[in-house]
C-alpha cells in the first residue's frame, strides 16, 4: 500500500506540474500558430522571376519557402539566390509530395493557363491554400472544378488580380457604387503591348494563348468593377497584323460590352501595340486612369480636377500580403475563384462572338 500511495502521489504531482507549467513550456507542447506563411511558386518564368520572387522579399505576412520547376538549372540558381532548402524544391513529377511539407502553406500557380486547373486541384488535394494567376482557367467548367476542389479540401482559393488590391483601382470601384458623377453612360478600356516573340505559349491555342486571355481580362475586369454590374451581351472582332505568327490565336481583339444599366464599354487588347488606359464617362462628368493596369502605379484625374496619384511600393507584395492575412485571420480573400470565373464566362462569349461575327448574349 505504501508503494501504491507513493506511486499515486508522484503521478498526481507530475500531472499538477504539467498543468501549472509556465507559458513557455505549455507553448512547447502545443502547435505554434504561424505568423508568416510559406509560399511555393509553381513555374519560374518571367512573372515569378522578375516580379513575385522580388516582391516576396518585401512582404510582411508571407515569404518564399519553396519552388516547383522542371528545370534543375533554374532550381539550383533559385536555391542559391533565395536560400531555399533542397527539401522545398520539387519537380512536377514529385509535386504531390508537397502535401507533407509543413514549410509550405500556399501554392502559387504561375503557369500557362492550360495548366491552371490541374495544379490548382493538385495543390488543394495536398491540403495547401492556392493562389492562381489570371486568367483563372480556359473555361467556366474548369473554373468550377477548381473552386469545388478547394471547397472540398477546405482551403482558400485566390486569383492573382493585383489591381483589386491597388488604392486607385479601389477608389474608382467605390466611385462606381457612389456615382459621384451620375450614372455611367460609357467606358473605354484598352490594354496591350508589342510582343516580338514568335514561338511562345502565348501564341499557342492549346496552352491558353491569345491576347484575350492574357491582356484582355484587364479591360474586361475593369468594366465590371467600374460598373459593379455583369455584362449581358457582347460583340467582338479578332484580328492580326502578323498572320505568320498568330496562326492559332488572336493578336488583337476588340469587344463591346452591354450592361444592364445601359452603359456600354468599348474595349481592346493586343499583342501588337502598346496601350493602357481606362476612361469612364458619366452623366455629370468623367474620370480616367492611365495607365490603369501597369505595374508601376495607376494615375488618374477626374473631370473636376481631382488627381488620383496614390502609388504603393510594390503591387504584388500588397496582393500577397492581403491574401496571406486573409488566410491567417480566416477571412474571405479579396478576389476568390468566383470572381475569376465571372471573367471567363464573358471571355467565352467574346470568343464565340469573334468566331461568328454576331452579338452574343451572356447568361450567368
Amino acid at each position: 500500500m505504501s508503494t501504491r500511495r507513493i506511486f499515486i502521489k508522484n503521478t498526481l504531482g507530475s500531472i499538477a506540474a504539467l498543468t501549472f507549467a509556465d507559458a513557455d513550456f505549455a507553448s512547447f507542447l502545443l502547435p505554434k500558430k504561424k505568423d508568416k506563411l510559406g509560399i511555393a511558386l509553381v513555374g519560374l518564368g518571367y512573372y515569378s522571376t522578375d516580379l513575385l520572387a522580388p516582391a516576396l522579399q518585401l512582404t510582411e505576412h508571407c515569404y518564399l519557402a519553396g519552388i516547383v520547376t522542371g528545370s534543375p538549372d533554374k532550381a539550383k540558381a533559385w536555391q542559391q539566390k533565395y536560400n531555399i532548402p533542397e527539401k522545398n524544391y520539387y519537380d512536377y513529377g514529385r509535386f504531390d509530395e508537397i502535401a507533407s511539407n509543413h514549410d509550405i502553406d500556399v501554392v502559387y500557380v504561375v503557369l500557362p493557363p492550360s495548366m491552371h486547373k490541374d495544379y490548382v486541384i493538385k495543390a488543394a488535394n495536398a491540403g495547401k491554400h492556392v493562389w492562381c494567376e489570371k486568367p483563372m482557367a480556359l473555361t467556366v467548367a474548369e473554373c468550377q472544378e477548381m473552386i469545388d476542389a478547394c471547397n472540398r479540401n477546405k482551403v482558400k482559393l485566390s486569383i492573382g488580380y493585383r489591381l483589386h488590391h491597388e488604392p486607385n483601382t479601389q477608389k474608382i470601384t467605390q466611385m462606381g457604387k457612389a456615382r459621384p458623377y451620375g450614372e455611367i453612360t460609357k467606358m473605354s478600356a484598352v490594354a496591350g503591348y508589342f510582343d516580338d516573340r514568335t514561338n511562345h505559349w502565348k501564341q499557342k491555342k492549346a496552352m491558353g494563348g491569345g491576347c484575350m486571355y492574357d491582356m484582355g481580362v484587364y479591360p474586361l475586369n475593369a468594366t465590371r468593377y467600374v460598373t459593379g454590374e455583369e455584362p449581358v451581351a457582347v460583340i467582338a472582332k479578332a484580328s492580326t497584323t502578323r498572320p505568320a505568327i498568330y496562326t492559332e490565336v488572336e493578336e488583337t481583339i476588340n469587344f463591346s460590352l452591354e450592361f444592364p444599366s445601359g452603359a456600354i464599354a468599348e474595349c481592346e487588347s493586343s499583342f501588337g501595340k502598346n496601350m493602357n488606359a481606362l476612361r469612364v464617362d458619366c452623366k455629370k462628368g468623367w474620370y480616367t486612369l492611365e495607365p490603369f493596369s501597369g505595374y508601376s502605379g495607376q494615375n488618374g484625374i477626374t473631370s473636376d480636377g481631382i488627381r488620383l496619384n496614390a502609388v504603393i511600393p510594390n503591387q504584388q507584395a500588397r496582393q500577397m500580403d492581403d491574401d496571406a492575412l486573409a488566410i491567417l485571420e480566416n477571412k474571405k480573400v479579396l478576389v476568390p475563384g468566383e470572381e475569376g470565373m465571372k471573367d471567363i464566362l464573358v471571355v467565352e462569349a467574346i470568343h464565340r462572338s469573334a468566331k461568328t461575327g454576331k452579338r452574343v448574349t451572356i447568361s450567368s
